[in-house]
């Protein structure tokens, strides 16, 4: 009973941290979602061709349910699954990540928690479902962490439902004056 419970809760909040990942690119140009915002190039749709790379692997060949489409392979961790190429769409990257999901769910669904999987770039390889599952999961929650400070730097837009609500500017900029003066005013 547990087991069941505890699967289809982890299930459902992927699920949602999913749908709020990809909300983060609605109404933004093809060059916002595209650009790198931080040093290390971090941009909005890099992160979600990330986690449908790595959600297809963790979720697919772990378990021995390969996605059936070919992945770069493990070992070159070369970055390319962080940004995206001229020739990428945003609909190419949001439809290969609902492919990747549609392939998780089925693993997610029709595996019991303890079953076992393998991976091998693990300090410790031999894993089971309820590890991975909270590994995508904590992953794909940090990673959406992220759009929403980079989507908040592009236009200011912060919150994960998609109801945003208009932003009050002068309460933002009152707001952050408040956070600047505390921090200036702290002694050591």
């Amino acid at each position: 009973m547990i087991d069941e419970y505890a699967k289809d809760y982890l299930h459902d909040e992927l699920q949602f941290t999913r749908r709020a990942l990809v909300r983060k690119l609605d109404g933004l140009s093809e060059y916002d979602i595209r650009r790198p915002l931080t040093v290390t190039g971090t941009n909005l749709l890099g992160l979600v061709k990330h986690l449908a790379t790595w959600e297809a692997r963790y979720l697919g060949e772990i378990f021995d349910r390969p996605f059936p489409e070919p992945l770069p392979r493990w070992q070159d961790a070369d970055g390319s699954d962080l940004w995206v190429t001229p020739d990428e769409t945003r609909d190419d990257i949001i439809t290969f990540y609902r492919r990747a999901w549609d392939h998780a769910d089925a693993t997610i669904t029709e595996l019991p928690l303890d079953a076992p999987g393998h991976v091998p770039w693990w300090p410790r390889p031999d894993v089971k479902l309820f590890g991975v599952i909270v590994h995508i999961l904590n992953d794909t929650a940090r990673h959406a962490g992220h759009a929403d400070i980079l989507r908040e730097q592009l236009d200011g837009h912060t919150g994960v439902t998609g109801d945003e609500q208009q932003i009050d500017t002068p309460a933002r900029e009152a707001h952050r004056a408040g956070v600047e003066r505390a921090a200036s005013a702290y002694r050591a």
